[in-house]
């Protein structure tokens, strides 16, 4: 039986923004009569904030930059007249460069024009671009993207082996702020072999987006690649995609990059206003508030039912996870903050875990996303009156229903259609969100010190692998237990049992064990 509160309550609680075709409903988060208004002068004090932080403040303090990536898309609100130009001058060489590689008038070595994009990144380098480049692709595109984001060996054997011969007439895109990301410079050395094993030159095919300086500007520079963008300090990775990093594949594919800045421009200006209820941005974040008890106690599930938005979670991962999980809050007391991304995509994961978010633990909030138009062209009808996007629509709000009636939370995003303009403002939508949740529960969403401190970790295992190789080769044939080779090279007996596995799996440096009675007592040394 319909309840006609349920229906009140979603004309209250529904926001609409015309000028970027977009809507949000927050009427099946369950949240008290009071929750807005009692938060209301929070959500204020963080607009506040982010109106500072838009106007040039220092909001990593531990770096001492600025955030600026809503300068990206609006040059005229940057802080000096000098960033400003810089942006300007960025947007208007990529739009250079990619008419003059489509045009042929910048061309591979040994053939007249370059056909497909190899992009080599990690993380916020690499997450937005794959999302657009997935979420916007067609058989249309001027070229084909690939993307290298990890340091597996396999993994970019998989990427070579499909651009295959067609390296020839592939442009090759490094992308790294500092320069010395350990992930992109693998992929870049293990590109560049594979240019010189096709006997080709990978400066005649490589571009360069770092900061200025940087040890990957520096090559580019005396390696004469054919270009090279800038990543400045004052826009974080995972905020980037309207930056070079983000654009220029864009532009190469074939994607509009000025509609794309439009959407987010767009949602910028909506997400600014002070009233709560027109601000979608302050919305979500003070639903995140209410669903986690400003302390990260439910994961957030993404539902888009558009097949093109499968990879949106996985931004959306990177993009909240590493901005709010934080172990301190701005006044230093260990808080442990964090909300939990996870999703695929409708309706498949009705055939999957929508199973436990009815009926299981019900620790979690969802979001669907509603694409209303189906396709480009019309739709035939797989039974009378009937086509396969009503049976999708069908299952949304089935599912939106069948998880209300059980008392579980969620909202709704609806768009009109998928394209550049819409993808550019649901990122700026979750961007600003972000920033607005981290004020209202007093963190930095602007540093990462948990991911540099893997990064160190990581270094240090490097270290302990060049130490335990060396040390066998120099006793060589003399084996040695785990505990032996610990106390001699100072790491602990775990770690060097899976350096030491994984260099006999690899065939490196004739390393051998010989087995104990068990799998720890066994004795290392370097073979014939």
């Amino acid at each position: 039986m319909n309840d006609p509160r349920t229906w009140k309550r979603f004309k209250e609680l529904f926001c609409e923004v015309p000028s970027l075709g977009l809507s949000l409903d927050i009427s099946r988060m369950r949240f008290p009569d009071d929750h807005l208004s009692r938060l209301e002068p929070d959500m204020h004090r963080a607009l506040e904030a982010m109106r500072q932080l838009e106007a040039g403040a220092i909001a990593n303090p531990d770096e001492k930059r600025m955030v600026g990536h809503y300068w990206l898309r609006a040059p005229e609100l940057a802080p000096s007249p000098d960033i400003s130009r810089e942006i300007l001058d960025t947007h208007k060489a990529i739009k250079r460069f990619a008419a003059a590689v489509h045009a042929g008038r910048v061309k591979p070595e040994r053939r007249q024009r370059f056909t497909k994009v190899l992009s080599i990144g990690i993380g916020g380098s690499a997450l937005g671009p794959q999302f657009i480049s997935d979420a916007l692709g067609s058989s249309k595109d001027k070229m084909e993207v690939f993307f290298l984001d990890n340091t597996d060996p396999d993994g970019f054997d998989r990427v070579l082996s499909r651009i295959g011969r067609d390296l020839a007439t592939t442009l090759t895109i490094v992308i790294s702020k500092s320069g010395g990301t350990i992930e992109t410079r693998n992929g870049m050395l293990e590109v560049m072999g594979a240019y010189k094993q096709a006997g080709l030159k990978h400066e005649k095919h490589f571009v360069a987006i770092t900061g200025v300086g940087s040890g990957l500007y520096n090559e580019a520079i005396n390696g004469r690649w054919l270009s090279l963008f800038p990543m400045w300090d004052w826009v974080g990775g995972r905020t980037s995609i309207s930056s070079a990093v983000g654009l220029l594949p864009m532009a190469l594919q074939g994607i509009d990059t000025r509609l794309f800045l439009d959407g987010c421009r767009a949602c910028d200006e909506a997400t600014r206003g002070q009233d709560i209820m027109s601000n979608p941005a302050a919305l979500l974040a003070l639903m995140w508030h209410h669903a986690t008890g400003g302390k990260g106690s439910r994961d957030m599930v993404i539902l888009p039912y558009k097949d093109r938005l499968q990879l949106f979670t996985k931004y959306l991962q990177q993009l909240v996870m590493e901005s709010l999980g934080k172990e301190k809050d701005l006044s230093g007391r260990v808080v442990n903050q964090g909300i939990t991304v996870y999703g695929n995509k409708g309706a498949t994961d009705q055939h999957a875990y929508v199973q436990q978010l009815r009926d299981g633990l019900n620790n979690f909030f969802v979001t669907f996303i509603n694409v209303l138009k189906e396709r480009a062209g019309r739709s035939p009808g797989v039974e009378r009156d009937i086509t396969s996007g009503d049976y999708l629509n069908s299952f949304f709000l089935g599912t939106r229903d069948a998880l209300s009636q059980n008392g579980r939370k969620s909202m709704t995003i609806t768009v009109r259609q998928l394209d550049a303009r819409t993808l550019g403002g649901l990122i700026a939508l979750y961007e600003r969100a972000v920033g607005l949740y981290a004020s209202l529960v007093n963190i930095n969403a602007y540093h990462q010190p948990g991911v540099e401190a893997g990064k160190k970790m990581a270094g240090a295992v490097i270290g302990l692998q060049r130490a335990v190789v060396e040390h066998l080769k120099r006793n060589a044939p003399r084996p040695f237990t785990l505990d032996e080779l610990a106390a001699a090279c100072g790491g602990e007996p775990e770690t060097l049992f899976f350096v030491l596995e994984h260099l006999i799996a690899g065939k490196r440096h004739k390393i051998v064990r010989t087995r104990g009675t068990g799998s720890f007592d066994g004795r290392y040394s370097i073979g014939k």
